[in-house]
């Protein structure tokens, strides 16, 4: 949308287009600001008019080196914590836990700002009417339009184009020669600016060898250099180029000054020595400065005109793929982003309003994880602190794989990769660790990763909180992931040559790992459920102890999935028959005494009833385990729910979305879609868990602090409520559940893209909550159960064919 259109929008109070966030003011926090992303490079554009700032963010720039973290103690170790759980005596399963931890992982870090200032007069905005601030989702692209005293309108458009790996803001006047400012970095990490040539500047610098967790708390040598030559610490480049038609551009005091121009395009490249987990960058890495400048001349070639072009046709590729449509309310469509979200905390309807946020989801998911690069951490691309909350580094005994829930229903599987690379490189190192650690055969990772891929846990060696740090389940549930790749596309060869021998690698860890307790069960041992402790019987409070719900939910989980891998590809051989067998020993998910699912093996009450984990009921989601099938197992998942309550943080309600989607009960999920609107103030920024999540005014989502998982998340329950395939008929053809949960809230709407499980692709619309069209694609031609209602139906279609259904009752 051009910047006249966005003025008459603002001036006249139409609504704006339904994929576009805009605000009549610039950010006044760093939450506030609006996200770019090209899944390398991040950008965040606070929109100001004397003083802009764009955060900036490189995804492989990390403070430390590779490390071993493997701790050879452990293994002697193990035994002993063993006999200390099954004997009930949790202080010292604890104590002896922490001494099996390794070093705590490093730090992802910001690479610096961008700063433009603006010299009189064209300096401040006339009104705040005058001043709009725009973020499209369809077209990727941040835009600050606004009226300066002196009556020249000034525009700014930024991208982060992913085909041409370069940050490009293009600034116009309205008025002939009347732009003039200066154009500068600056950076919280240790750097100096040089210039390249009369035209271009240089952001060089050095990461920290070590960075501390920010939950450490403030140590003297929290934030580490090393020094010389062979220092430790991942060096980085950017480079700024400015170009104008009729303007001038000169350095100085290591700026770029600009002046007497009508246009300007700043183009930006950066780049680190980075080059894989295994090699430390300063002694052998890239050279980021060669790398940098390659990318700024490659982008130099390009008119603004044609990089824009470029990077639209590759965003929308990907965004365009999936349309949601859940009515729109004009009034409210009329409002700021942020009006919107009062007006919601009000209990005013808007379900464009989320929509608007589903449609953010998949925009950010685009704009920080794509292939050949680094998964989305644990805010995306986006940080800017050196110590950012918990390292903004890769949890995964939730958070990761949160992130990455929607991307194949939502069509987006090609950002799916990285993730699946990252289990891939965890594989390697996770070997060593469950070799050294614990004298097991397959791979292990634990609660924790980063760049480096650490897998053992983590703690500093004994700091750690055992029901966290020592949790060694994330392997096992990574593999969900790889299997869920090939569930969604079908692809033979992936599964064959990439995801199945991981998940066999994790699969040999789980039955080294499980032992027998005293009923002749299998079961984990230590155990946890993350990140909770309970009262125990014998008095105190414990975290540690065997055969937690969630971790048998979990191998649970892998065993089906390689018994089926090694179905499809006729691999049936001695380990498969182990894993058979270990399942059907496994400890079963046990009913408690408040008729829920118990949390742990023996019936302990929690020491938070409110907690926002709800890791036992994995086997409802993201598994698929307890099933309307198994009726009690069912009940007593909606009484665990109830039991934890409807509040929490940011992500907590994500996933709670998800929970209330697959008990059918779409209106008890809305009503965390509403909570999770919630409109949280930019003060609210620290590492907190009170007062319960939802959204800064950027539609971040805020734990708080900010966590991107719930963005994610949130994309994946709204898919939840309108479309299922994780079910099997009994003759083993996938189901297909249309609206299975649709809340009454939104009862006129319509859906285009989303993807099921077994290859489909489905478009639907309803009207008054009733389906009254329905197309289903089919890629590979397999068999199908449709459910709708109480409606049951089988189909079958040739492959590269749809089957189509319309209501006779009229809508």
């Amino acid at each position: 949308m051009d910047h006249s259109r966005a003025r008459i929008f603002a001036l006249t109070r139409l609504p704006m287009p339904p994929s576009l966030l805009h605000y009549d003011r610039p950010a006044s926090a760093w939450v506030e600001a609006l996200p770019l992303g090209n899944g390398r490079l991040g950008a965040m554009v606070f929109g100001g008019t004397a003083r802009e700032r764009i955060a900036l963010n490189e995804s492989t720039l990390w403070s430390g080196g590779p490390v071993e973290g493997n701790n050879p103690a452990a293994r002697e170790l193990l035994p002993l914590v063993r006999e200390a759980v099954f004997a009930g005596r949790h202080a010292e399963a604890v104590a002896l836990c922490k001494k099996m931890q390794g070093p705590y992982n490093q730090s992802y870090l910001p690479l610096g700002d961008l700063l433009l200032d603006f010299t009189s007069p064209n300096a401040a905005a006339a009104t705040p009417a005058e001043y709009v601030r725009t973020l499209d989702l369809s077209t990727a692209s941040a835009r600050v339009t606004h009226l300066a005293a002196d009556g020249v309108r000034i525009t700014r458009e930024i991208i982060a184009s992913a085909p041409d790996q370069v940050i490009v803001v293009h600034l116009s006047a309205d008025h002939p020669g009347a732009l003039s400012f200066t154009a500068t970095f600056a950076s919280p990490l240790r750097h100096r600016i040089a210039h390249h040539d009369p035209a271009t500047i240089a952001l060089l610098g050095r990461a920290p060898s070590h960075v501390e967790p920010s939950y450490r708390g403030e140590r003297p040598d929290a934030v580490r250099y090393d020094e010389g030559p062979d220092a430790t610490g991942m060096r980085f480049a950017s480079h700024l180029h400015a170009e104008t038609a009729d303007g001038t551009v000169t350095i100085e005091d290591h700026r770029l000054v600009v002046h007497g121009a009508t246009g300007v395009v700043l183009r930006l490249s950066a780049s680190t020595s980075f080059i894989d987990f295994r090699r430390c960058p300063a002694r052998e890495g890239r050279d980021e400065i060669a790398a940098s400048l390659a990318t700024l001349e490659a982008a130099r070639a390009r008119s603004c005109a044609e990089l824009r072009a470029r990077h639209v046709a590759d965003h929308q590729a990907l965004f365009s793929r999936v349309h949601l449509d859940l009515g729109a309310v004009p009034e409210a469509e009329s409002l700021t982003t942020d009006a919107r979200l009062a007006r919601a905390a009000q209990g005013a309807d808007d379900p464009g309003l989320s929509r608007l946020l589903f449609d953010y989801g998949r925009y950010l998911l685009i704009a920080s994880s794509r292939p050949g690069g680094q998964p989305a951490n644990l805010q995306g691309i986006w940080n800017e602190s050196v110590r950012p909350p918990w390292s903004a580094n890769f949890t995964i005994n939730i958070n990761t794989q949160m992130n990455y829930w929607g991307a194949e229903p939502a069509a987006l599987p090609e950002c799916h990769r990285p993730l699946l690379q990252l289990v891939k490189d965890l594989s390697e190192k996770g070997r060593e660790t469950a070799r050294i650690n614990y004298g097991a055969q397959g791979w292990v990772s634990h609660h924790n990763a980063d760049l480096w891929r650490q897998t053992a846990p983590v703690g500093d060696f004994g700091d750690g909180d055992p029901m966290w740090a020592n949790w060694c389940m994330s392997a096992a549930w990574l593999c969900q992931h790889l299997w869920e790749h090939y569930a969604f596309g079908g692809d033979l060869a992936y599964l064959r040559e990439h995801a199945w021998p991981i998940m066999r690698g994790a699969a040999e860890f789980a039955l080294d790992w499980l032992v027998e307790d005293a009923e002749g069960h299998l079961v984990t041992a230590p155990s946890t459920s993350p990140e909770l402790a309970f009262h125990s019987p014998e008095g105190g409070v414990g975290t540690v102890t065997y055969g937690s719900t969630m971790d048998l939910q979990i191998f649970r989980d892998l065993f089906d999935h390689c018994v089926e891998a090694a179905r499809l590809l006729d691999a049936d051989d001695e380990l498969v028959a182990r894993i058979r067998s270990a399942r059907e020993r496994l400890l079963p998910v046990r009913i408690g005494a408040r008729g829920n699912i118990q949390e742990w093996a023996r019936d302990y009450l929690e020491t938070d009833v409110n907690h926002r984990h709800i890791s036992h009921l994995f086997g409802l989601h993201p598994g698929a385990q307890i099933t309307p099938e198994n009726s009690m197992l069912f009940t007593a998942a909606r009484r665990t729910l109830e039991i934890r309550g409807d509040d929490g943080t940011g992500w907590s309600l994500a996933w709670k979305i998800c929970f209330w989607a697959r008990l059918l009960d779409g209106d008890r999920a809305h009503r965390h879609v509403r909570a999770l609107l919630r409109p949280v103030s930019a003060e609210r920024h620290g590492e907190r868990y009170d007062g319960g999540g939802g959204v800064y005014a950027s539609l971040l989502a805020a734990h708080p602090p900010f966590q991107i998982d719930a963005n994610f998340g949130y994309v994946a329950g709204v898919i939840e409520l309108l479309l299922q395939s994780h079910l099997r008929a009994p003759d083993g053809r996938t189901v297909l559940h249309l609206l299975p949960a649709l809340p009454s809230a939104w009862p006129d709407g319509s859906v285009t893209g989303l993807r099921a499980r077994g290859g489909y692709t489905v478009d639907m619309a309803w009207n008054a909550g009733n389906l009254v069209r329905a197309r289903i694609f089919s890629k590979s031609g397999a068999p199908f159960r449709v459910r709708h209602g109480s409606t049951i139906s089988d189909h079958a279609v040739p492959a590269g064919s749809s089957w189509h259904w319309t209501s006779t009752a009229g809508a």
